[in-house]
């Protein structure tokens, strides 16, 4: 454990959503998983995906891990960023404005304020909505009213208000603050907003696959012939299609989030994995696949 934290010290962030002890001495990833009641092969996928952002584990790796593993680290990690990492960031905030005009520090207090409201938006809905949805699924009760489509349609990308943050922080709060105090919260802000997409990756590449296949096992299921398996676990969703023939219909990323009614990082999102399922980048050659495949009829595209 020492070894791997070694390689990636970002890991230690990772361990107390696990409760796993930081204590290694020379013990193995086995035996600390073990002991913390982990399970050892969805830890180090996890750990993966955490440490590299690019990283897209395989379905054979998915069904290996164990759900139940993931759903309490989600419960941990919304735990971590409210109580600890905006309290943290608030407090620090509160020492660095203090210089400021009145109106200065109520812009900030307020933006930080509307943005901590957005991320706990975000998770109420993930523990209100999601995480009691795949505990149903692991005891066989299929809620037939929602999937975890759903769950990406509604999954907020809540990076893009931290940049604006730390653009008002470098660029406009006057010369009076502290400016030790300034690259302490920027660091701050970074450090949150790097694990926040670690976290997002999480549960993109990990927990929405691994419930896919909860949803429609025998989509995913191993079959005797690799290919029919392959084809099988790379099918596209219903939403994705809807995207797909949005693209050949020349729509721009703004104009299909507002005809879905979903983020425009929605939308990107289901374009990477259009991309990622049939190999194809170009909006030629989306469209092209798009009629080849019945989703569109020629004819609707000027």
């Amino acid at each position: 454990m020492a070894d791997l934290v070694e390689r990636d010290f970002h890991l230690l962030g990772l361990l107390p959503r696990f409760g796993i002890d930081q204590r290694f001495g020379d013990r193995t990833v086995e035996d600390i998983c073990t002991e913390a009641d982990v399970d050892p092969d969805t830890f180090l996928l996890l750990s993966e995906v955490y440490a590299d952002p690019d990283f897209r584990p395989a379905p054979e790796k998915l069904r290996d891990c164990r759900l139940t593993d993931i759903l309490h680290y989600l419960n941990e990690s919304h735990d971590y960023y409210v109580n600890r990492s905006l309290v943290e960031l608030d407090t620090a905030l509160e020492a660095l404005i203090e210089p400021c005009t009145p109106t200065q520090k109520q812009v900030i207090r307020k933006f930080f304020a509307d943005y901590r409201t957005e991320l706990q938006r975000h998770f109420d809905y993930e523990e209100r909505s999601v995480i009691p949805y795949v505990r149903n699924l692991l005891a066989g009760n299929r809620n037939t009213s929602f999937t975890i489509d759903r769950f990406e349609d509604n999954h907020a990308h809540i990076q893009e208000t931290l940049s604006d943050l730390k653009n008002l922080i470098m660029k406009s709060l006057p010369d009076v603050c502290d400016n030790r105090r300034r690259i302490s919260v920027l660091l701050s802000i970074y450090n949150l907003q790097q694990d926040l997409d670690h976290h997002t990756c999480i549960e993109d590449d990990v927990l929405v696959p691994m419930v896919r296949m909860l949803e429609s096992p025998g989509r995913y299921a191993r079959a005797e012939t690799g290919h029919e398996a392959d084809a099988g676990r790379e099918a596209l969703s219903e939403r994705e299609k809807e995207i797909l023939v949005s693209v050949a219909q020349g729509l721009l990323n703004k104009e299909i989030a507002d005809r879905h009614n979903i983020s425009i990082n929605t939308v990107i999102t289901h374009r990477k994995n259009i991309t990622r399922k049939i190999g194809i980048k170009t909006v030629a050659g989306l469209t092209a696949y798009a009629i080849l495949n019945n989703l569109i009829d020629i004819n609707s595209i000027e």
